[in-house]
């Protein structure tokens, strides 16, 4: 792949369409990526990035969290096929799966192991690399659009009622104004939004948090042969024991590798010795992790991160929002990554985005405000997946849910109980987690109804593996294994 980024590419500015308007978006990431892809009908777009950007998949330097799990879920997949048609051919193209769920998963959730169902959802099984590799390749092929990166951002211009645009440094150390009608904040969970709104008088978003003390390791790992199309496998915490959570996910990556990420909270936390890697895995609620890559051969040292805090600022509250400026993806909120949430939620945002330019264009009166609003929709589905189970786990900070939230809790452990057993459960469980159905969709008569009569089938004991997926694994020899440098 060629790098769409490592010099301004686009429309020059002579060639504006007339009564075309212009942005500024900030970040190349998938949040900034699709908030331009939404854009670029309606605007000459430049990005801004403070990374070099890769050419290819490669990684890069403001992103260490891509080195853990980063399944893309259907709902998320949906939104960016929407605005970028042919970006899923095009990273199963460059070896990415399409893994149909639940039938591609064996997970031991909250309250039992999970039949593998007829297809209701599915994830977009790759390295987050090439993930955002295709991403800036299909970017980069819209016409008005132009990618300066090694740029960092100074600041807002403008004042309280309007962002008028945004000054730059280059890499040479060159300042200039960028003025545009509309600024897009997606510079991810580092957005420095709240102090650049709070130099132009801005008034502060309220914000929330939950900490739960969450840590990640993750490690990669050469998947033994004939497992090309083995399901994602994962173990869940049982957030009603009073334990920390820990949990293990096997996820799939293109050149026959899996990668394999641990987690655990506050008083369970995996570490970052190789050698403790496999215990950890083999510790859970079912060792079936760990008895996996026993199997495998590690190609990486393990890489641990501990910054996982739930942040949401409420900028769809405050009510002197000012003209020209939007926040998107984890510049609104990030959350505990074990929910795989982030880069859904914010191709949804960029859908609501688009939507609102193409209803009003992208220099109407209070389209920032509207926009704020419709993003936030999205965020509020994930913010209370996310943080209505991890406020539960022992030592969690944050404000404690009350009555109705602790009563819908009990409900959806019930709910989970039952869709091990009932594939109508299991199907708007699916929906909701993989942001494709609001949480509403837990609470449809029928869904009721089901949860009330029970799961109908006895639990499963054991993984349901097919007699393939074992043989692939179980029937073959464990490597051996040599130090990893690298």
């Amino acid at each position: 792949m060629s790098n769409p980024a490592s010099a301004p590419r686009g429309a020059a500015a002579g060639d504006r369409a007339p009564g075309s308007g212009r942005a500024v978006v900030i970040g190349a990431g998938p949040a900034g990526l699709l908030a331009a892809a939404a854009l670029h009908p309606y605007a000459d777009v430049t990005v801004v990035e403070r990374d070099v950007l890769p050419n290819g998949p490669e990684p890069r330097k403001g992103l260490p969290q891509a080195r853990h799990a980063h399944p893309l879920w259907s709902g998320g997949a949906r939104a960016m096929e929407e605005l970028l048609p042919g970006v899923t051919a095009a990273w199963l193209a460059a070896g990415a799966r399409r893994i149909p769920l639940p039938t591609g998963l064996v997970t031991l959730s909250a309250r039992g192991w999970l039949r593998r169902w007829p297809e209701s959802e599915f994830v977009i099984s790759c390295s987050r690399d090439l993930l955002d590799a295709v991403l800036r390749e299909q970017v980069a092929r819209r016409a008005r659009m132009i990618v300066l990166d090694g740029t960092e951002l100074l600041g807002l211009q403008g004042d309280a009622a309007r962002v008028s645009g945004v000054r730059i440094r280059a890499s040479d150390g060159t300042e200039r104004v960028l003025e545009a009608d509309l600024v897009v904040d997606a510079s991810g969970r580092g957005s420095r939004s709240t102090a650049w709104l709070d130099a132009l008088g801005v008034p502060q978003a309220p914000m929330d948090e939950v900490d739960s003390g969450l840590a990640f390791a993750s490690r990669v790992f050469r998947a033994p042969a004939g497992t090309e199309d083995f399901p994602v496998v994962t173990v869940q915490p049982d957030p009603a024991q009073p334990v920390p959570a820990r949990s293990a996910i096997i996820v799939p990556l293109e050149g026959e590798r899996w990668l394999v990420t641990l987690s655990g909270t506050r008083g369970g936390q995996p570490t970052a010795s190789a050698e403790e890697f496999e215990l950890f895995a083999r510790a859970l609620r079912h060792p079936v992790v760990g008895e996996l890559i026993a199997h495998a051969e590690p190609l990486t040292d393990v890489v641990l991160t501990r910054s996982t805090i739930n942040r949401r600022r409420f900028f769809e509250k405050v009510r002197d929002w000012p003209e020209g400026f939007v926040a998107l993806g984890d510049s609104v909120a990030t959350y505990n990554p074990v929910y795989g949430h982030g880069m859904s939620v914010a191709a949804q945002g960029a859908v609501a985005l688009r939507g609102q330019v193409a209803e009003s264009g992208i220099t109407a009166p209070g389209l920032a405000r509207r926009v704020q609003r419709a993003v936030a929709l999205p965020v509020t589905v994930a913010w209370e997946l996310a943080t209505g189970t991890d406020i539960r786990y022992p030592e969690a900070i944050g404000e404690q849910p009350r009555a109705t939230r602790k009563l819908f809790g009990r409900y959806v452990e019930r709910l989970t109980r039952t869709a091990a057993g009932r594939p109508a459960v299991a199907k708007a469980l699916l929906s909701v987690i993989t942001l494709s159905a609001p949480l509403t969709a837990l609470v449809k008569p029928e869904v009721l109804f089901a949860v009330l009569r029970g799961p109908g089938r006895p639990p499963l004991t054991e993984p349901p593996f097919t007699p393939d997926e074992r043989a692939a694994v179980f029937s073959a020899p464990e490597p051996s294994v040599t130090p990893v440098t690298g």
